[in-house]
């Protein structure tokens, strides 16, 4: 079933198709039926019930792209496209560089925010007087605020557009950034909590973005890539996070003054670059360009309609059994990032004592080959549309990377440590653009916010799930227990992926593929064109196995 489903997306994203057609114009209800009426009021008395068949049949025919397109704005546009089937016009604007940079800036300073406490979690233990399960919450707490916020959040976006959702996720990154400089003393562990909390809060309106400012300002062939870089931004945030914070507040145990000193730089170095980022999302980020960037975007509406609801179009998603499935194997597979982050280091150092700094970077291996991931696999699916088949190759690869990883980390050689965790975040990060995508595909026409937004709420509430447990199992046990926990998650979440039916509804209407409305397709070099795209990502699929 997994096989007969993968070769027919192959068919409907094949790029050469859309070259060959000819998109038939949708004819009004009103003259078609004047034409029956015509042709039956021609026809002899002796064939009535013949003519009546036929007449039944041809209603049939009708009524199916009727329904079809009553899923998109005023019929699907095409009323709107006028005669001929003439395009509605499109542009890309330069701009959309300048605030895709922005965002993926501050994105950026927002998930190293998340991760600068769990890396020297034994530095801020003893800093503050407190157990590593505290310190653990300062990471679960991006998690745990998101969930009840994100149904606002995206209700906000939705309704009032990008820019003040922007505002609100730079301002509030800013705030928290200020708030942690006032918190450097050994008894104001409360004030960080405060501070980290409203990080959290501003997380709620940065995650959700990728996927809704890639569709509204970026083309058909490039909203892949544009995602796959906007998460990119956060994912580098995540690396720095690793990287800077054992470099800045190295392990003093016998100076805190010192070690209060370290932190401060730190809390103040990252509280301007907000600031400055806060500014620059005030100047460049706009809700959408002057005109649409894609045939998708200029067949919905600038704004929601007055008899828009949200509350339905978050039944519609949960109605959508693709999505459904595509919501708990993304929840998986990006929750099991999220432990092993906030886990990365108790993992090292019960492996491999006083390697504080050789966790950082290890945990910059990961998340760095992760954005490699991430920019060949949108790259990818820009190219072909493949979407179900790199998603679940990419899944699979994932969960042989988390065996790797499993049985080498105690291996006693920390070099070998940092190749397995690259090769684990090669897939497993390169994963989380690929559901975004995915999910917009399947869902189209509901705002992308949405749904971006739903399948972040159950990656945090599978990350604190697999935080709470995993940490637990380390604890009490060791890395190894923990680590075959995440394995058997993940395995399921392959399952789940192969029976995710791909439809890619948002692909088709870029493409005018949809077969309601096509009057000849041309199969001249489809076959060829199968064959060649098959064996280009099969070769890609063997590049990065190894």
């Amino acid at each position: 079933m997994v096989a007969g489903e993968l070769v027919q997306e192959h068919l409907r994203a094949d790029t050469g198709a859309p070259d060959d057609i000819t998109v038939k114009p949708r004819e009004p209800q009103g003259a078609a039926e004047r034409r029956e009426d015509h042709t039956h009021g021609a026809a002899p008395a002796s064939g009535a019930e013949e003519t009546d068949a036929s007449r039944e049949q041809e209603t049939e025919k009708e009524a199916q792209p009727d329904e079809r397109a009553a899923m998109l704005p005023d019929g699907g546009g095409g009323e709107a496209e006028g005669e001929e089937g003439k395009k509605l016009e499109t542009r890309l604007y330069w701009r959309r560089f300048a605030v895709l940079t922005v965002f993926s800036l501050y994105s950026l300073v927002n998930a190293f925010q998340w991760i600068q406490y769990s890396i020297i979690a034994n530095v801020f233990t003893r800093y503050y007087g407190v157990a590593n399960d505290k310190v653990d919450w300062l990471s679960i707490v991006y998690m745990v605020a998101y969930v009840p916020l994100i149904f606002p959040a995206t209700w906000l976006l939705d309704r009032k557009g990008l820019r003040l959702t922007a505002l609100l996720g730079a301002g509030l990154n800013c705030a928290g950034a200020w708030l942690k400089c006032a918190s450097v003393s050994p008894e104001l562990f409360g004030v960080t909590v405060t501070a980290q909390v409203i990080c959290s809060v501003a997380q709620v309106f940065i995650l959700g973005l990728p996927s809704r400012l890639a569709s509204v300002w970026f083309g058909p062939r490039e909203v892949s890539t544009a995602c796959a870089t906007a998460v990119l931004g956060n994912q580098l945030g995540t690396a720095i996070g690793f990287l800077l914070p054992p470099v800045l507040v190295p392990n003093t145990p016998n100076d805190v003054q010192l070690t209060g000193h370290n932190i401060s730089v730190m809390f103040y170095g990252t509280a301007a670059v907000s600031t400055a980022l806060f500014v620059l999302t005030v100047i460049v980020i706009k809700d959408r360009p002057p005109l649409p960037p894609s045939q998708a975007q200029a067949v919905l509406p600038d704004s929601p309609p007055e008899d828009y609801s949200y509350k339905q179009s978050i039944i519609n998603l949960i109605k959508n059994k693709a999505f459904i499935l595509l919501l708990v194997s993304y929840g998986i597979m990006t929750g099991s990032f999220y432990s092993v982050s906030t886990l990365l280091n108790q993992m090292i150092m019960a492996c491999y004592e006083n390697q504080e700094l050789n966790a950082g970077r290890i945990g910059l291996t990961l998340v760095v080959a992760g954005m490699v991931g991430s920019i060949l696999c949108g790259l990818w699916l820009d190219h072909t549309k493949t979407y179900k088949m790199t998603t679940l190759i990419v899944y699979i690869l994932s969960f042989l990377g988390m065996v790797v990883f499993t049985f080498t980390l105690d291996l006693d050689d920390i070099y070998l440590v940092f190749f397995t965790a690259g090769v684990l975040g090669f897939f497993m990060t390169g994963y989380l653009p690929l559901g975004f995508e995915f999910g917009v595909e399947i869902t189209y026409p509901e705002s992308e916010g949405t749904s971006s937004g739903l399948l972040n709420a159950f990656a945090q509430i599978f990350g604190i799930i697999f935080t709470l447990i995993q940490g637990k199992l380390t604890t009490d046990y060791n890395p190894l227990a923990g680590n075959l926990f995440l394995c058997a998650w993940i395995f399921l979440g392959i399952l789940l992926t192969a029976l995710i039916k791909s439809e890619l509804k948002r692909h088709n209407v870029n493409m005018g593929a949809d077969s309601n409305h096509l009057q000849a397709v041309s199969t001249k070099n489809s076959h060829y064109s199968l064959q060649t795209e098959s064996a280009v990502f099969f070769v890609f699929a063997f590049f990065l196995t190894f």
